[in-house]
């Protein structure tokens, strides 16, 4: 492990570990390490660390790297060197890690005393066990997913999946039972049938005779389309009706279904009314024994066989309802999940945003101290040991705490800046330290087609209809900050015409840009 070490300059003292890879110094708050000192820039030197071996590389800062005493664009250093940063001497140290043995006795103090991610301890009673549970076990199978995709996304994910659910276990059960109720309507429809063929043909029934039972209310149900077929046979499983298929042995499948379920139940079939319902492509059977009474024996006995094959309409239209509850239920459950993931996704950044924002204020002199207003009791912690670093911070540049109770304003830069610009020649522009537009004269208006009244207020980013030239701006404003606010230039067409732009800085007390002025002259 390496870690730098400052031995001179404001923050002496001051130890920065080295992790494997990249690690990037700077003044920026994208930076790894974070250096606020005069001089450095945004993104001044970047540490490559491969196991034993550390290369140094200079991100083109303004005042350069030295390594003893060298001026170095990329060098491989090593212990003991001295790397040299405006303000500040870093020494390198290499630091032999030391292995850790966990005997037995620690695994099974960490197991029964306070949990390692949250520090809290095990609970006695039985939701605080549940609670103990769920976070330090079941989470790790979601922090797992964390290290590999983003919050947001996982969160999304979720809130599909709990939509999912939530529309299986509401909609799901009401359907099915209105499906029993619709299957058992009809299966009532067909004992009611099989019974009155029994009732309007019992005397033929019971003298055997059933050539001349009489099915004519069935056809006319056939015809309607209420019915899609029927077939009535006698015990041995000849057809008896319809007179299209009469003395013919039953080829339907249900018919023959039922006929072998009936004979499969033995001698009690006869005694009882049975009836089977099936459902194929929408149709529903239904079948039932036709039993007479015998006058020799007293006893009932079955005769034959009536198999009726329904598509009712209610069905149809059943399964039309389904599809469009759960078509629905999934965009509407769809929509409510996604403004309940924005307002939760939102929520949560806010105050993480604003959390930054302020430290950058406190960093720049404008506070004392980080405080935000959003109630989130488990950023509070947090808070505190951003704070805590801030003081630190502020002690190890000798700075005096008091100075930050009075917050620099960036409006009388501003107005330097724009009283600047009016005695200014040609065309000119200026930015707050943020990068918002507060000025822009006519001259160029008419030279970037920003209009003050249109984009006052605006970031740069957004005003500049084109992202070529408002990078330029930001990056000659960077590098105007970075460098004591010392006039920056580049070259960019404009209307077809080279213009070469300059941006100078307005440097505050606390070393940092509080207002750029931007001024545009053709090259000739």
């Amino acid at each position: 492990m390496f870690k730098l070490v400052a031995v001179g300059g404001k923050i002496r003292g001051l130890e920065i570990e080295l992790h494997d890879g990249s690690n990037v110094l700077g003044r920026s708050h994208d930076c790894e390490h974070v250096l606020a000192v005069d001089g450095i820039s945004k993104k001044h030197v970047e540490i490559t660390i491969n196991n034993e071996s550390c290369f140094l590389q200079d991100l083109g800062s303004s005042n350069g790297t030295f390594v003893n005493g060298k001026l170095v664009k990329k060098k491989t250093v090593v212990d003991k060197d001295k790397i040299a940063l405006p303000n500040v001497i870093f020494q390198l140290v290499h630091v032999k890690e030391k292995k850790i043995v966990v005997t037995k006795k620690v695994l099974k103090g960490n197991a029964e005393g306070t949990d390692l991610d949250f520090g809290d301890a095990k609970p006695n009673d039985l939701p605080g066990k549940i609670k103990y549970w769920f976070k330090n076990t079941a989470m790790k199978v979601v922090y797992s997913f964390n290290e590999q995709y983003e919050w947001n996304v996982m969160l999304a994910i979720f809130l599909f999946m709990m939509t999912c659910g939530n529309i299986y276990l509401t909609i799901g059960p009401v359907l099915t039972k209105t499906q029993i109720l619709i299957e058992t309507e009809i299966n009532e429809r067909g004992k009611h049938i099989a019974e009155e063929i029994v009732r309007t043909n019992s005397r033929y029934l019971n003298e055997g005779n059933m050539q001349r039972i009489n099915t004519s209310f069935l056809e006319r149900l056939v015809d309607s389309g209420d019915v899609v077929s029927y077939e009535l046979t006698d015990i041995q499983g000849r057809i008896v009706r319809p007179v299209s298929k009469i003395d013919t042995l039953d080829t339907d499948v249900f018919t023959a279904k039922a006929m072998s379920k009936f004979k499969s139940m033995g001698q009690k079939s006869y005694f009882q009314t049975f009836f089977d319902s099936s459902i194929f492509d929408g149709e529903v059977g239904v079948a039932k024994l036709l039993v007479v009474n015998d006058p020799e024996s007293g006893q009932d006995k079955a005769v034959g066989l009536i198999a009726i094959r329904f598509k009712p309409d209610s069905l149809r239209q059943f399964s039309s309802m389904s599809a469009e509850a759960y078509l629905t239920a999934l965009v509407m459950t769809t929509i409510l999940g996604s403004l309940f993931f924005a307002i939760i996704y939102y929520l949560t950044i806010r105050p993480l945003l604003d959390m930054r924002r302020q430290t950058e204020d406190v960093l720049r002199g404008k506070k004392k101290d980080v405080d935000f207003k959003y109630l989130f009791e488990e950023l509070n912690p947090f808070k505190n040991t951003i704070n805590s670093i801030l003081q630190k911070n502020r002690e190890l540049m000798n700075d005096d705490s008091q100075d930050f109770a009075e917050i620099e304003e960036e409006g009388p830069y501003i107005s330097i800046m724009y009283e600047v610009m009016k005695g200014s020649p040609g065309a000119a522009i200026v930015l707050s330290a943020e990068k918002n537009v507060e000025y822009v004269n006519e001259m160029a208006g008419d030279l970037t087609g920003m209009r003050e009244n249109l984009v006052q207020g605006s970031n740069i980013l957004d005003a500049a209809s084109n992202e070529g030239f408002a990078g330029t701006l930001i990056k000659l404003c960077d590098d105007t900050a970075n460098n004591g606010g010392v006039n920056q230039s580049d070259f960019y067409e404009l209307d077809g015409d080279p213009y070469i732009i300059n941006v100078m800085a307005l440097m505050g007390k606390d070393s940092f840009a509080k207002a750029y002025l931007i001024s545009f002259a053709r090259e000739k």
